[in-house]
């Protein structure tokens, strides 16, 4: 299965790669493997058939995943237009749980007004949202908690 960002632990550190070999590993087409030559990707040698060695693919792709890669300081949140970590407008942001541990956290960039989303985990909150006021979701409404109850009812 083809992937967006190719796996570096993919390629063997003690072997040498052709570029069909590295396109059939990483499901990608053999023209974007010679793209990455290109790039700086770098070859043993000038000879046919083209041969890399994995160690240099591994640290080549690995270079290309952490190239643009944007740590976020406490309190900001990524926005994937503008491509920067940014402070929600207001500084105010929702939680939105998604597990018993995590959820996300959204609020709308300053910049774009577009909606932002960062994941974060419950022991991780008082740090990622030390400056931001954060509207946390009220519980579901139980049964018992209705103002008036059904009277659909066959109990006595």
């Amino acid at each position: 299965m083809a992937t967006r960002h190719p796996n570096p632990c993919l390629a063997k550190i003690n072997r040498s790669y052709t570029v069909e070999e590295i396109a059939a590993l990483f499901g990608k087409h053999k023209n974007t493997v010679r793209g990455w030559i290109k790039e700086g990707l770098p070859v043993i040698d000038d000879r046919r058939p083209m041969l890399i060695l994995g160690r240099e693919l591994r640290e080549f792709l690995q270079a290309r995943r952490t190239k643009n890669r944007c740590p976020l300081r406490p309190g900001q949140i990524y926005c994937l237009k503008c491509r920067t970590g940014k402070v929600p407008a207001g500084e105010v942001a929702d939680y939105e749980p998604i597990t018993p541990t995590g959820g996300n956290l959204v609020g709308i960039c300053p910049s774009c007004d577009s909606m932002i989303y960062r994941r974060i985990s419950l022991a991780q909150f008082d740090l990622v949202c030390e400056k931001l006021a954060i509207s946390l979701p009220q519980a579901l409404r139980h049964i018992v908690d209705r103002d008036k109850p059904s009277l659909n009812s066959d109990l006595e």
